[in-house]
């Protein structure tokens, strides 16, 4: 999916979805996150593949595909790793270098 370069870089989701989706996040970083890094054109956050962590991963990235349009957001996987590449162009990839940026990795055991 290519970004939406006529959509305002914006959130839709309400007041309470945004605090709801947010949770979510920092739930499945706090449990599986690796790192976040920024990119030319966004981001790319890596996740250990724990179990349930892709299904949540990709309802996660289902929702933000749909309220924040202006970003292309994708997931890869390997035996080793998820990840999640976020793109955009113009302001939208400043927009993304200053998302997640409370999310931390998860604790090694």
């Amino acid at each position: 999916m290519s970004p939406d370069s006529t959509a305002p870089i914006a959130c839709t989701l309400t007041p309470a979805d945004l605090a709801a989706q947010s949770a979510r996040w920092h739930r499945l970083a706090a449990r599986t996150m690796i790192e976040r890094l920024e990119t030319d054109r966004g981001l790319r956050i890596s996740f250990h593949p724990e179990a349930g962590a892709e299904a949540e991963l990709r309802a996660l990235v289902a929702v933000e595909n749909e309220c924040c349009s202006w970003a292309d957001w994708s997931v890869e996987t390997t035996r080793e790793q998820l990840a999640l590449d976020v793109r955009s162009t113009g302001d939208g990839i400043a927009a993304l270098h200053d998302m997640f940026t409370s999310l931390q990795p998860a604790r090694a055991v």
